[in-house]
C-alpha cells in the first residue's frame, strides 16, 4: 500500500524532455535518459564521473527503473566559527548524555519542509535558490540573534521575531516559484524558526544539557547559508546502518557490503531474521539482502541526504558581530577569543564531574554451546565419560565438580576464543587506564570464567577477588531446562584456582531464583542488585565497578542504575539477541546529582567472523 501510494504522486503526464549539459554525455553513452536524470539527481548535480559511478554501482538495483522521484528540503546552516561550536556541543552532548533525536541531522533552521520535485525539474529549483538569493542578499541580516530556550524535552535556540520575518519572507518566495515554475508542492515552516541542539532527551540529562549550551556563544561569527537537499522517500522511516567491515557473502540472499557503506533496515521486518543478522538495503547499490550485524553501527538520518546547491549570504562587508571586536588571547602559541575561552572553563567542571565511579555492566564472552551447539558436551566425551578436546575451540579442561560432568550442560564454560575475548578486553581496559576496584558476576561458570579473564588482562588477578551474586543470573524463563542450573560452589570455583571473594554474601540468595519468572520480577530483581552493589562498594575515588552477567542484564541493570524506565517486553528480545559477547555499557555518577548516566565505555567491543569446522580430507584430498 505504501508503495502504490508513492508511485501515485509521481505524474503520469508528459514529461518536459530538456536537456542539461551533464545528461547529454550520459545519453551518448546509451544509458536511457530517465535513468540518466535519476543518476545526476542522486549524486547532487556535481560531474558526469560521479553519475557514471553511480550508475555502475546501481545496475542490479531492481528499483533502478521505479519512476520515484527525491524529497527536497531548504535549510538555513550555519558555517564558520559558530557551526564549530555546535559540533562541539553536538560530540560532547553524545558523550555526556547519549543519543537524542537532533544529533540525526546536521544544525540547521528550516525553511522548507521536504516536498518532491521530478527529476527532470530539479535545475529548476537550483535556478530559483539563486534568483531568490540574490533577490534578498542586501536585506539579509549581517548577523541573526539566538535566545536558548529549554524544556523537559527541547533544547534550541530561536530567532527574533524581527529577523525570522525576513527569513519568512525569503522562504515564501522560494516556495511559492518552486510551486509555480517546478510544478511542485512546497510548503515553508510554518513553526517558529529555531536551531534545534537537542530533542527527544531523557528530563533528567537537562541540567546538563543546558550547561553544555550555555558554552556556546551565539554571536561567534558566522556566514549563513541557504541549502538545498534530497532524500530517498522509500526510506523516510528506515533506521540506518553504517558498515564497519567489508563482507562478501556466502549465500545468494545475502548483501555484499564494503566498509562505510549504508544501509537502510526497516525495523518492521527484522523480527523473523535470524540471531546476529538484519535485512537491509545499500544505500551504494540499492540491492537488498542479509547482513551480519555486528559489521555495523548506528549512523544519522543526514548520512545518506545528498547536497545539491547552496546560497551563500555573504554579510561580511557590511559589519562585524561581538566576537569578532573580542580581544583574543595565546594559549599555547595559538590565538584563542576571550569569549570561547570562558565557554571552555565552563565545560571543564562537567568533565571533571563525570570523571568519578564507573559501573561497567559486561556480557559473557563466547560460550562453547554458542559454537557447538547444546550437544557440545556429547562431541567431546569418551566411551567411559571422560573429557577430550575434539576442537581447539574447546576449552582444553573443564574444571572439576564433585557431580557428574554433565552439569555443564546446563552451565557451560567459555570458548577458547571466548577465553581469549575476554583476556583481549582486559589488556584494552588495562591500556586505557581504567581501574578496577570491584568485580561481580553472575554464578554461571561462563561469567565466572570472563571475569578471572579480563582481570588477567587487567594484571589483577589475585589483587581483586570475584563477587559472586545469585541475583545477576539471566532472566530464568530464558533457561532450555526450565530449571535453575546447579552452578559450581564457591569451594569448587576457589579448588579451580579462580579468584573468588570467599567472605561475600550474596545480596540474592541462590535459592531465591525461581524458573519461568516473569519479566517484571526479572527487571525487579536486576533493579534492586545494581542499587544494593553501588551502595556497597565506597564511593570515593574513581574506580570502576565491574559486573560480568548476560545478554539480558545490559539494558535492565543499566537502564535502572540511569533512572530510565524498564524496556517494554515485547522488545525485550530484540534488544538481547543485538548484544554480543563481551557487549557492555557504561555508567558513570553525577556526584553533584547523585545519580548517573550512560555514557560511551571505555575501550571498543570486540567485533571478529565466523571460522567454520575444516576438514582437510573431504575439501584437499578426495574429488
Amino acid at each position: 500500500m505504501a508503495e502504490a501510494q508513492l508511485y501515485a504522486k509521481v505524474s503520469n503526464r508528459q514529461r518536459d524532455r530538456s536537456t542539461s549539459a551533464l545528461l547529454e554525455p550520459l545519453l551518448a553513452r546509451g544509458f536511457p535518459a530517465h535513468i540518466a536524470q535519476k543518476a545526476l539527481v542522486a549524486t547532487g548535480q556535481k560531474t558526469i564521473e560521479d553519475a557514471v559511478k553511480w550508475l555502475h554501482s546501481h545496475c542490479n538495483d531492481p528499483s533502478l527503473d521505479d519512476p520515484i522521484p527525491q524529497e527536497y528540503a531548504l535549510y538555513l546552516c550555519p558555517t564558520g566559527r559558530l557551526h564549530s561550536r555546535l559540533q562541539d556541543f553536538w560530540k560532547e552532548s553524545k558523550r555526556q548524555c547519549g543519543r537524542n533525536r537532533a544529533h540525526e541531522v546536521f544544525p540547521h533552521v528550516t525553511l522548507c519542509d521536504f516536498f518532491p520535485c521530478e527529476d527532470q525539474k530539479v535545475e529548476l529549483l537550483y535556478d530559483i535558490l539563486k534568483r531568490v538569493g540574490d533577490s534578498f542578499s542586501q536585506s539579509f541580516p549581517p548577523s541573526i540573534s539566538l535566545t536558548l530556550h529549554a524544556s523537559p524535552s527541547y533544547l534550541g535556540f530561536f530567532i527574533d521575531d524581527s529577523q525570522a520575518n525576513l527569513l519568512k519572507e525569503f522562504a515564501v518566495a522560494f516556495s511559492s516559484e518552486a510551486s509555480a515554475l517546478a510544478d511542485c508542492h512546497v510548503k515553508y515552516s510554518l513553526k517558529q524558526f529555531h536551531l534545534t541542539l537537542a530533542h527527544r532527551f531523557y528530563p533528567h540529562h537537562q541540567k546538563t544539557l543546558e550547561q553544555l549550551a550555555k558554552c556556546i556563544n551565539p554571536g561567534e561569527p558566522c556566514q549563513w547559508v541557504a541549502a538545498l537537499y534530497s532524500r530517498d522517500m522509500r526510506f523516510v522511516h528506515y533506521q540506518r546502518l553504517r558498515a564497519l567491515f567489508q563482507y562478501k557473502p556466502q549465500n545468494i540472499d545475502e548483501l555484499m557490503i564494503n566498509a562505510g557503506d549504508l544501509i537502510y533496515v526497516d525495523p518492521t521486518q527484522q523480527s523473523e531474521v535470524s540471531e546476529g543478522w538484519v535485512i537491509g538495503t545499500s544505500h551504494r547499490t540499492g540491492c537488498r539482502g542479509f547482513l551480519p550485524e555486528n559489521y555495523t553501527e548506528k549512523a544519522h538520518e543526514s548520512d545518506t541526504w545528498v547536497k545539491h546547491r547552496e546560497y551563500v549570504f555573504d554579510t561580511s562587508s557590511r559589519s562585524f558581530t561581538k566576537a569578532e571586536k573580542e580581544p583574543s588571547i595565546k594559549l599555547n602559541g595559538e590565538a584563542h577569543n576571550l569569549s570561547m575561552s570562558r565557554s571552555v572553563t565552563n565545560v571543564l567542571p562537567l568533565q571533571k564531574a563525570a570523571r568519578r565511579r564507573g559501573v561497567l555492566v559486561m556480557r559473557h564472552g563466547e560460550r562453547v554451546d554458542q559454537v557447538f551447539g547444546k550437544s557440545w558436551l556429547q562431541q567431546c566425551l569418551t566411551a567411559d565419560g571422560k573429557y577430550y578436546r575434539a576442537d581447539l575451540n574447546f576449552p582444553s579442561s573443564l574444571p572439576r565438580q564433585k557431580d557428574s560432568v554433565k552439569q555443564f550442560e546446563c552451565d557451560p564454560p567459555l570458548s577458547s576464543c571466548g577465553i581469549f575475548q575476554s583476556r583481549l578486553i582486559g589488556e584494552a581496559l588495562l591500556d586505557q587506564e581504567v581501574t578496577i576496584s570491584y568485580v561481580y558476576s553472575s554464578p554461571a561458570l561462563r561469567c565466572v570464567q570472563t571475569a578471572q579473564h579480563v582481570l588477567q588482562g587487567l594484571k589483577l588477578n589475585q589483587k581483586v577477588r570475584i563477587r559472586v551474586e545469585p541475583g545477576l543470573f539471566e532472566w530464568t524463563k530464558w533457561e532450555a531446562s526450565r530449571a535453575i542450573p546447579q552452578f559450581m560452589t564457591v569451594a569448587e570455583l576457589v579448588e579451580a584456582s579462580y579468584d573468588i571473594d570467599t567472605s561475600y554474601r550474596g545480596i540474592f540468595p541462590l535459592s531465591s531464583l525461581v524458573p519461568s519468572e516473569s519479566y517484571e520480577d526479572y527487571v525487579s530483581r536486576s533493579s534492586a542488585v545494581i542499587k544494593q552493589i553501588t551502595m556497597a562498594c565506597p564511593s570515593k575515588g574513581r574506580g570502576v565497578i565491574l559486573i560480568v552477567g548476560h545478554g539480558s542484564s545490559l539494558a535492565p541493570l543499566a537502564r535502572a542504575l540511569a533512572g530510565l524506565p524498564s524496556r517494554d517486553r515485547g522488545d525485550f528480545a530484540q534488544v538481547v539477541r543485538k548484544i554480543p559477547s563481551l557487549g557492555m555499557c557504561f555508567c558513570e555518577e553525577q556526584k553533584e546529582e547523585n545519580k548517573w548516566q550512560m555514557v560511551n565505555p571505555p575501550v571498543k567491543t570486540l567485533t571478529h567472523g565466523a571460522n567454520a569446522a575444516f576438514n582437510w580430507r573431504s575439501t584437499i584430498l578426495e574429488d
